[in-house]
């Protein structure tokens, strides 16, 4: 059996059944692969878009949970300013600070703080918060309430000297308290060509 093809006027071609069927085979299977490769473009274009989805999606939950943490950072920061002025109001607050010159030939252990023969504040320093003084950090050794008038203020430092010898010092002042908060400095000094460090107090005015 023979199809029968007009391809112009006058001109006609004869192909048997089982070329025809050959090339309909041929010509279905170009159109499946054509299929498949669009289908298989249209996955790969979701597959993308659904990437750059995921890969977004993270760095925002990101962004938002490092916006979350800066919030409660300040709004602590906030409150613990809020309970100190509740606590401590400036009539009564009074502060001291404790700093360490860098050349002082003096390993620090321990300061035991005293205001009016009451002990205050007992604090053991760690190797870590020795150096962080040295390097030009200032520790706020205590806050809290003093009534207005004369009070005496005794520190006693207990550390390593030169040769590793053990030292202890004590030094004492007389403070005023007013009505405005009072802030101290203890500062220990020296310099390399001392054997002896020396322990000042200093009110801020």
């Amino acid at each position: 059996m023979f199809y029968s093809f007009r391809i112009c006027e006058g001109f006609q071609v004869k192909i048997k059944t089982a070329k025809v069927n050959i090339i309909v085979a041929l010509f279905c299977s170009i159109l499946f692969s054509s299929a498949v490769y669009a289908e298989g473009e249209a996955v790969a274009v979701e597959e993308v878009v659904s990437d750059e989805q995921q890969s977004a999606e993270p760095q925002g939950v990101h962004q938002n949970i490092q916006s979350l943490k800066n919030e409660v950072i300040e709004l602590n920061r906030d409150l613990f300013v809020l309970e100190e002025d509740l606590l401590f109001s400036a009539n009564t607050q009074v502060s001291v600070f404790l700093s360490v010159d860098a050349d002082v030939l003096f390993k620090l252990d321990s300061v035991q703080l005293k205001l009016d023969d009451t002990v205050v504040s007992n604090y053991l320093y760690t190797e870590r918060e020795v150096k962080a003084l040295k390097r030009g950090g200032v520790q706020r050794l205590y806050i809290g309430n003093l009534t207005s008038g004369e009070h005496e203020l005794t520190a006693f430092f207990i550390g390593k000297g030169p040769s590793d010898r053990d030292f202890k010092r004590g030094t004492s002042k007389t403070i005023e308290k007013s009505g405005d908060a009072k802030y101290i400095e203890l500062k220990i000094t020296g310099d390399g060509s001392k054997e002896q460090p020396d322990f000042v107090v200093k009110v801020w005015e």
